[in-house]
């Protein structure tokens, strides 16, 4: 149980952590600016910084005091009932509230059991780093014969240069979710054929989109999760992103983002150098995560995990 100055501490902590990433978003939305790196987590994604800044406790925890009344009205909270509030110490009548996990179970449910399946798996399996981030130039290959238009961005290495580095190197996607962007021309490239139905099995630790979207699980089971655990998840994938685009064919010099030149034998290095590190982190997250999602996937019960 957690009394109002140390949620409420808690809180406020949260708000500032998201804000840092959260204001400057904001603040080029309204300016009609755009950012090709840091704005990718709150457009990609589809959790809207309002949300991101609401803070959650996760399971298991209670809210007490007179600022938590106003959280009964929140998706997946309730009060704490009579008996609830007296094996707790707290007056009858107090304001208390909790997850309501079995509301949470019945209709995350299926968001739950596919976190876990991917989650878990993805930690089974050896990390692989041989992809170099070919992925991003392989959505640019062929471009010109594609009418294919990228905004503000251009090509570090030019058209013709870019599809050089595609066709000079052996292209492993693993992750659907980015090969489902290359050109036509790209596709039968790709030495792996990811798909959604696969998924499951293909998702691996090495892999920088894998990486990112650790986020992703992490606010689809908000409330259940502590939102530190999920900006801890947002912030890998913020710098994430960040190397993702520096190993990427686009010129981001002039937006503050030097470039991973893969084409290269030392840009190759570099990658994997970073790959590996966040792999190691984006391990550690996940067995985090996997640790506060094991109540409630022990609460569902073995029919219902089927």
């Amino acid at each position: 149980m957690l009394p109002p100055a140390d949620w409420r501490a808690r809180e406020a902590a949260h708000a500032e952590r998201v804000r840092r990433y959260a204001d400057p978003y904001l603040a080029r939305r309204s300016a009609g600016r755009k950012h090709p790196v840091e704005d990718f987590l709150f457009t990609y994604y589809t959790q809207k910084p309002g949300q991101l800044m609401r803070w959650h406790p996760g399971d298991g925890t209670v809210l007490s005091g007179a600022e938590a009344a106003g959280r009964r009205d929140w998706k997946y909270y309730r009060a704490l009932g009579a008996d609830e509030l007296a094996a707790a110490g707290l007056p009858a009548g107090s304001a208390a509230v909790t997850l309501d996990r079995a509301s949470f179970l019945a209709e995350r449910r299926d968001a739950l059991l596919f976190a876990q399946v991917i989650l878990a798996g993805t930690a089974a399996r050896p990390a692989q780093f041989g992809c170099f981030g070919l992925h991003e130039w392989a959505m640019v290959y062929r471009q010109e014969k594609f009418e294919l238009r990228h905004e503000y961005l251009t090509l570090r290495l030019g058209a013709t240069g870019t599809d050089k580095v595609v066709e000079d190197n052996r292209i492993r996607c693993s992750h659907f979710d980015a090969f489902r962007f290359y050109t036509p021309d790209a596709v039968p490239l790709n030495e792996l054929s990811p798909s959604r139905e696969n998924q499951r099995t293909m998702e691996q630790p090495g892999c920088l989109h894998a990486n990112m979207d650790l986020y992703k699980w992490a606010y689809k089971l908000s409330p259940a999760l502590p939102s530190e655990l999920v900006m801890d998840c947002f912030e890998l994938s913020w710098r994430v992103r960040a190397m993702d685009m520096q190993a990427s064919p686009y010129d981001l010099t002039d937006w503050g983002y030097p470039p991973i030149p893969i084409e290269t034998a030392e840009g190759k290095a570099a990658y994997v150098e970073h790959q590996r590190a966040f792999s190691a982190e984006a391990q550690v997250l996940r067995t985090r995560l996997l640790a506060e999602l094991a109540p409630l996937f022990e609460a569902l019960g073995p029919e219902e995990r089927q």
